[in-house]
């Protein structure tokens, strides 16, 4: 009887034992000495409507994961420190969106720090995701210049998406010139914007990177779009945000 009850538990222990292919199912997490600053605006209205706004899910969503996934570590910075709000909370369920809104990234973002007291140096790229918001604070902020600069003049990596393209406007190098002048640049586009919010933006984002010397590639509306330019790396909508993660991760990779 002893042999019998030993002999059951053995097999039920075999029975239960993971196979080779289920034990190398879940592989470990990648990790990596890179980091990334995701830069992210505080407005949450726009426009004589005062249309609520804010970072759009998707587009800081989609490159936190591809960045998370790489095993980089991501950090937050907004221009004032406070919490800033989402867009289009209504594509919550989208698989990366809720892998960012339950498994961390959200969280981050809330508790992100004051630009002005961050170190960038620190950092191997930054990343300005858009919707509406950016629009608002980004045109003109003196320490996001400054930052903005700094970064792409070190040769780091410079990332933004749809209206996040508005922080490179009115940025310029040590020799005086906009960074943007020629440069091959994706953003939000005239004809997406015609149909989006013409009549809450303070103006076109499109027209204005090309006046200062922008080269602009728009494909079609709401199209997967993203462009690379040496350390630089844009794209031009909601639909974009994934491919410039990946663009991103493969400059740093290649460093």
């Amino acid at each position: 009887m002893k042999t019998l009850k030993s002999l059951s538990i053995l097999i039920l222990a075999l029975m239960f034992q993971p196979s080779a292919d289920a034990q190398h199912t879940a592989a470990p997490k990648k990790t990596s000495s890179k980091k990334i600053l995701i830069i992210v605006s505080n407005a949450s209205v726009i426009g004589p409507n005062h249309r609520k706004t804010g970072v759009f899910l998707d587009e800081v969503a989609h490159p936190y994961v591809e960045f998370d996934h790489a095993g980089y570590q991501i950090d937050f910075a907004s221009l004032t420190g406070e919490v800033p709000h989402l867009d289009n909370l209504e594509a919550k369920d989208e698989a990366s969106n809720a892998e960012f809104l339950n498994n961390g990234g959200w969280k981050k973002m809330q508790n992100n720090r004051k630009l002005a007291d961050v170190d960038v140096r620190k950092y191997d790229a930054i990343f300005v995701p858009g919707g509406l918001a950016p629009m608002v604070d980004m045109p003109e902020n003196a320490r996001l210049k400054q930052v903005i600069k700094e970064t792409y003049e070190r040769n780091a990596v410079v990332g933004a998406v749809c209206h996040g393209p508005v922080s490179l406007l009115n940025v310029k190098l040590s020799d005086g010139t906009y960074l943007v002048k020629g440069k091959n640049i994706a953003s939000f586009t005239t004809e997406e914007e015609a149909n989006y919010a013409i009549a809450d933006v303070p103006f076109d984002l499109q027209t204005a990177l090309m006046a200062q010397g922008a080269i602009f590639h728009a494909a079609a509306p709401w199209a997967s779009n993203s462009i690379v330019d040496g350390n630089l790396v844009t794209g031009q909508n909601p639909a974009s945000a994934k491919l410039v993660g990946k663009n991103m991760i493969a400059l740093l990779e290649a460093k």
